[in-house]
């Protein structure tokens, strides 16, 4: 497994609201100095959520995964400021599609590290998404202040490129879209997905990370635990 140290690179509460009309940006703690943030996109006019995550350390904030729509771009690194009085300095992307890498280039211009997996930024070239300024190889180590988290990709599931996010500290999973919440009745957005392998992947969730105080899924809810479980068994229905 790779190892990236960030240390040489970088010398609320519970809740926001942007948006004149519509809830545009959710702001939740999770534990200790993580939190969920989730975004919102008009589709077929109705807002739909989108969750992603930021890690609050000494040596800035870290994104995992961006929010969907322009127009919540500034107003998250303006309400993170406000919140922590700490600017973001990286932010990981999970997979291609733009609820995860919409705002990359924004990002990049503001001085923020991007990093994905150089399959997703290989998708982001193809599919014509924000792609990211560094990618890594493999499933890699990354260490921010004194916070540490890897990266792990099961294989493919909704996507081909989808990885996950494991802070092994604090047993959390931030699985993105691979993972469905326990809101969910069905898959929803199946068009890139491999619905044969999506359940190996998952499985292979399953045994790797058994102790999860926390799975958080690409949208909808996040309060159970049981997020691998559940999308299982919609995969499993699905058959």
């Amino acid at each position: 497994m790779k190892r990236i140290t960030l240390k040489s690179l970088f010398l609320l509460v519970n809740l926001s609201l942007f948006g004149q009309e519509e809830c545009k940006l959710h702001i939740q703690h999770l534990t200790d100095n993580f939190y969920v943030y989730t975004t919102y996109k008009k589709l077929n006019e109705v807002m739909y959520p989108s969750n992603s995550m930021y890690l609050v350390t000494d040596s800035g904030v870290v994104l995992f995964d961006s929010p969907w729509e322009s127009s919540q771009f500034q107003p998250l690194l303006d309400s993170i400021f406000a919140k922590h009085n700490k600017k973001v300095v990286l932010a990981i992307a999970t997979h291609y599609h733009d609820d995860r890498t919409a705002a990359f280039d924004f990002l990049r211009r503001k001085g923020v590290k991007t990093y994905s997996s150089k399959l997703t930024y290989e998708l982001c070239e193809k599919y014509n998404e924000n792609k990211a300024s560094f990618y890594f190889t493999n499933d890699t180590i990354f260490e921010l202040g004194d916070y540490k988290f890897e990266t792990f990709y099961p294989g493919e599931g909704h996507t081909k490129d989808n990885i996950v996010i494991w802070f092994n500290d604090f047993k959390i999973l931030y699985g993105g879209c691979l993972v469905k919440s326990t809101d969910n009745i069905t898959l929803g957005n199946v068009t890139d997905a491999n619905i044969d392998e999506w359940p190996l992947s998952i499985e292979k969730l399953i045994n790797k990370y058994p102790n999860r105080n926390f799975v958080i899924p690409g949208h909808f809810g996040w309060s159970s635990n049981l997020g691998l479980e559940h999308t299982l068994q919609l995969l499993m229905q699905k058959k």
